[in-house]
């Protein structure tokens, strides 16, 4: 139904900025919730953020509070994820996401729908 393209992942010093954008294309109006994800070497899939797409509700994880900053700009259905203050252990590969129809478990990679195809995030100490 919703096509997702990651874009701006890169290599970036501790402490430093990155942001990356989502763009979707498709039956976009069909969106309940675009999601970021990550997942480093060794580890689970991990929630990130998540924004409400017809209202402006965000949700964070305790590991980036303060420091990414999640926004939409829905006249051109894409997602943008603003990273600051980043610290080696955020490098991961992260992943886009769109979900439908939701039991509101937005935090939970098994439940949404499409995906976008990754962008690399490296932070070096």
């Amino acid at each position: 139904q919703v096509q997702l393209v990651e874009s701006g992942g890169g290599l970036v010093q501790a402490g430093g900025s990155l942001r990356l954008s989502c763009a979707a294309s498709g039956r976009t109006s069909s969106i309940y919730y675009m999601g970021w994800f990550r997942q480093a070497p060794g580890k689970e899939r991990e929630f990130v953020t998540a924004i409400s797409w017809s209202r402006h509700s965000t949700y964070y994880a305790d590991a980036v509070k303060g420091r990414f900053t999640i926004s939409r700009d829905s006249a051109e259905n894409t997602s943008y994820l603003q990273m600051n203050s980043l610290k080696p252990e955020d490098t991961a590969v992260y992943y886009c996401a769109a979900v439908y129809w939701t039991s509101g478990t937005y935090y939970r990679w098994q439940e949404y729908d499409s995906w976008g195809q990754g962008t690399q995030v490296t932070v070096s100490s």
